[in-house]
């Protein structure tokens, strides 16, 4: 059976001229020729070739195909990112202005959802995985609790498996939202890899989740921007999702991403289980060769027993120094200019690695012998004093900031910038959030404390990507806050 790529593959060998867009008319000219084989396949929606938002034939096809792949009723192709899937599926599950109940540590995706439609946010707060700092699992009786006090909840939206590779109890938390007939959301744009082998976690697609948006581009072999919205059950009407969904995405998708999508959903229909198996076994040997470290740590199945999470998705790779006290700034750095290893994201004490079946041979190799290397300087004290900070124990990676209006109100609402170490008391006027993962640490409208101050000025001090905030050339740091009554936009006071 021909897949969508193929298809476009063979389009582009024939002799059929295209007066119609895009306008290189796969004709791509020589001073960007690199793009000639791409734009070759870079198709709008010609005879024979379907409608993403109404699709009858092909697209149809690969639709269902995924759908059946993945284990879900019906599944949407999503070209512009999981973000699209989030704004759909939170948009066609809660209605303007309902109340729902939102996991903290949600990518800004589930942020601009509830901006956009008005929600009212109960905030689930999860814990902290000891000895490595990061957020542990949505619990069950989280939910449980919060539905008791909040009936009137539309909706239940959480991450799952998180950016470090955290599962919550999908089963458990689907079984508390649906005794009361609400819809659970999962975002696991970090686990369209799960469940097609033993040794992985199931995907949330078949526990129970009504809505689930999968990343095909962040852990398999697909283009970037390129996922998946999944659909079982009843509780979201589906009229409502197709008509959202073609909000949110464009209306000339790219036949490449789409193309990419649908031959990576038939590689792993044909050879998923296959590949997840030989990559537990790569991931195997990778660890066995890492096992005498003295200094550097690694995220293993002992990660279990450190929090309450449900399991542990293998592919994400977090690295530490023992004591915790080496800053993970400096490890990403070190990893990416001494040893050319570029990590996916650092944390305070931590940088995380996504391993995936397509990782060469090469590329772990580098890495196993960069942690050697890296693990004999410690020990033999050859790292800079700048390179350590005093260990504080493990605190809330979200810690809870009281509201002073709503995000709604708050986004629209005058801001000024104030210097950051004088903004204690007052509302934060934008989004502040690491990035990577884009998970905000304070929401326009909360009202900043002096704790999360302290943690901001510590990022930037250790040269973590913090955005929301605005460095003078003076190096002064300023944040966004909201405006006094009269107040002037972004001026400083």
């Amino acid at each position: 059976m021909r897949n969508l790529l193929e298809r476009l593959e063979e389009y582009s060998l024939s002799d059929y001229y295209p007066f119609h867009m895009p306008g290189h008319k796969r004709n791509m000219p020589r001073e960007i020729g690199v793009l000639e084989r791409a734009a070759s396949m870079d198709l709008t929606e010609i005879e024979g070739f379907d409608n993403l938002h109404r699709p009858e034939g092909i697209l149809r096809e690969a639709r269902e195909r995924a759908a059946s792949v993945f284990g879900a009723q019906e599944t949407f192709f999503l070209v512009n990112g999981s973000t699209a899937g989030v704004l759909t599926a939170l948009s066609a599950a809660a209605r303007q202005g309902s109340r729902v109940l939102v996991a903290r540590n949600c990518h800004y995706s589930v942020y601009h959802a509830m901006y956009l439609r008005r929600m009212e946010p109960v905030y689930l707060y999860p814990g902290v995985v000891k000895g490595w700092g990061i957020a542990d699992a949505i619990l069950p009786q989280q939910v449980e609790e919060a539905l008791m006090h909040y009936p009137d909840t539309a909706a239940v939206i959480l991450t799952s498996p998180t950016y470090d590779g955290v599962l919550s109890d999908v089963e458990a938390v689907a079984e508390a939202a649906h005794q009361r007939g609400i819809p659970l959301i999962v975002d696991a744009a970090h686990g369209a890899h799960l469940g097609f082998a033993r040794g992985w976690p199931e995907s949330p697609v078949r526990l129970g989740a009504d809505l689930v948006i999968q990343s095909l581009h962040k852990t398999l072999p697909a283009l970037t921007q390129t996922a998946l919205l999944h659909v079982s059950g009843e509780r979201v009407d589906r009229e409502r999702l197709r008509r959202f969904e073609e909000i949110y995405q464009t209306s000339s998708p790219s036949y490449l991403l789409m193309g990419s999508i649908d031959a990576c959903v038939q590689l792993m229909q044909t050879k998923g289980r296959q590949i997840m198996e030989d990559f537990s076994l790569r991931l195997d040997e990778f660890h066995a060769g890492l096992s005498g470290l003295e200094r550097i740590v690694l995220s293993g199945r002992e990660i279990l027993r450190q929090g309450r999470m449900k399991d542990f998705d293998r592919g994400k790779l977090l690295i530490a120094e023992r004591s915790g006290r080496l800053r993970g700034g400096f490890l990403y750095q070190e990893l990416l200019e001494r040893y050319h290893l570029q990590m996916e994201m650092a944390g305070d004490s931590y940088v995380t690695a996504i391993l995936t079946p397509w990782d060469r041979e090469e590329g772990l190799m580098r890495l196993n012998e960069a942690l050697w290397d890296l693990d004999r300087r410690i020990a033999k004290g050859k790292l800079p004093k700048t390179a350590w900070t005093v260990r504080k124990g493990d605190s809330q990676p979200y810690p809870a900031l009281e509201r002073s209006i709503p995000l709604y109100e708050a986004l629209e609402e005058p801001e000024t910038l104030c210097p950051l170490r004088e903004a204690a008391g007052r509302s934060a006027g934008g989004y502040v959030n690491l990035y990577p993962p884009g998970i905000p640490l304070a929401v326009p409208g909360e009202i900043l404390t002096e704790e999360m101050i302290k943690r901001l000025v510590e990022y930037v001090r250790q040269g973590l990507n913090v955005q929301g905030l605005v460095r003078t050339r003076e190096g002064r740091l300023l944040i966004p806050v909201l405006a006094p009554q009269g107040g002037f936009l972004r001026k400083q006071e």
